[in-house]
């Protein structure tokens, strides 16, 4: 059992503050090879000297008998304590990241052999610049997720009677989902009045051409076309169409989907979800995120900068957010007026009246289907395939009646192409 703790530090360079982590690792002693093999040479020498005129075997003995005695007298640490710097690494996929990992304080007289592990599917290179108690990892992923690095300690006590195995997990890696550098489209909806980038059709500061209107008393004379003033005998203001902003809000499905397609699926609704963030943060708008279904659902408020773009992929992970106390979506994680994007494979029941519920806030919903034809794999009829096909396409038309559009994302077809085809969205008043 490991106990942890985490405090603050610097790295090597003596730079940026890192965090480290101490996991007291509990060790359970046991006798080792060379102690075995000392009871049976003991064992076989007094057998043989109860044998007639074999007694001088027992002078063979006796020292060995004497060096298992000791084992008894020995003290030894019940716990070792491992630090690895830093606990917790950021990186994207096929990114590398150090790792420092070494014993907490000097074993004394016992000899350690300190390894590293990590995940299958993770590209670990462990290299000693120091004393046997100290590893540097090079760890790097391909693929998005958290990958825990596992220390594993080989402990032998004085005089080599004694051995102890122990392993904990010392750090963590998470690696973040790569968004692809072309913007996806934000589905059009009223935006509110909030100084943006999205051109829209109401006047006010902004730099596109809309009218010119005759002068009233509060006009800024900054607006003031005066070509046209002159021509007229009286004061005309220029009107320009404004920029605003949108909250955008991705929601993502989690949870458990069968085996075959449909988990597979999920690798991409996380990384299309991670794509719709990036765009909405680059075009100047707040982005937010919730996750429905899985062990631990999470929401993250809409924001800028792309501080929150890594809060985004963190909690995509699980590692920030607020919890999800329901099936629906918080109304603290959807802003009135909020766009909603949603990745789903559309199995899920909750999920779906999530979505509903959602378009009933007056909110303009957005469903994308990462799920590509049968969800089943192995032999199935030949007709079950064209039957699911025709139950899909009548839930598209039964959630397009309840507000919600849904656009389908082949496997084949990049997310910017799939979110053209995106119609506008119409405010349906029930």
């Amino acid at each position: 059992m490991a106990d942890e703790s985490t405090v603050g530090g610097f790295d090597d360079d003596g730079g940026q503050a890192v965090v480290a982590r101490r996991v007291e690792v509990g060790l359970v002693w046991r006798t080792s090879a060379l102690a075995q093999a000392l009871f049976i040479c003991a064992a076989v020498a007094l057998a043989a000297a109860m044998l007639p005129g074999r007694w001088q075997l027992v002078a063979f003995a006796a020292p060995i008998l004497g060096v298992l005695s000791a084992l008894g007298w020995q003290r030894l640490p019940s716990k070792m304590e491992v630090v690895a710097r830093p606990a917790e690494s950021r990186c994207f996929e096929g990114e590398p990241v150090r790792v420092v990992v070494e014993l907490g304080a000097d074993p004394g007289a016992a000899a350690v052999d300190l390894t590293l592990t990590a995940l299958t599917g993770t590209q670990i290179e462990v290299s000693r610049d120091g004393p046997p108690i100290r590893s540097t990892a090079v760890v790097s992923a391909p693929r998005w997720g958290r990958y825990p690095l596992q220390a594993h300690l080989a402990v032998v006590a004085p005089g080599g009677l004694l051995t102890a195995d122990a392993a904990a997990e010392v750090a963590d890696v998470f690696v973040f989902p790569i968004a692809p550098a072309p913007s996806t489209a934000i589905p059009r909806a009223e935006v509110p009045d909030r100084l943006g980038t999205h051109l829209t059709r109401h006047t006010g500061p902004g730099v596109e051409y809309a009218d010119i209107r005759a002068y009233i008393p509060g006009d800024q004379l900054r607006t003031v076309n005066w070509p046209v003033s002159a021509r007229r005998g009286r004061l005309h203001v220029t009107e320009r169409l404004t920029d605003r902003s949108v909250d955008v809000v991705v929601l993502v499905d989690l949870g458990a989907q069968p085996p075959g397609p449909a988990t597979t699926a999920t690798q991409r609704a996380v990384e299309g979800a991670v794509q719709v963030v990036q765009s909405a943060l680059r075009g100047g708008d707040r982005a937010g995120l919730v996750t429905l279904g899985g062990g631990r659902p999470l929401w993250l408020g809409p924001d800028i900068g792309q501080r929150q773009f890594y809060r985004v992929c963190g909690a995509v992970l699980g590692m920030a957010g607020r919890p999800v106390g329901a099936t629906l979506a918080p109304r603290a994680a959807v802003p009135p007026g909020a766009v909603v994007v949603a990745f789903s494979t559309l199995l899920n029941t909750p999920f779906a009246l999530a979505l509903i519920e959602l378009s009933r806030r007056r909110h303009s919903v957005v469903v994308v289907d990462v799920l590509e034809g049968y969800p089943l794999e192995g032999e199935t009829d030949p007709l079950l395939p064209k039957i699911w096909s025709l139950e899909r396409s009548t839930m598209y038309r039964d959630m397009r009646v309840m507000g919600v559009e849904v656009v389908s994302w082949p496997a084949e077809v990049p997310l910017e192409h799939a979110m053209r085809l995106l119609p506008d969205p119409r405010r349906r008043r029930r």
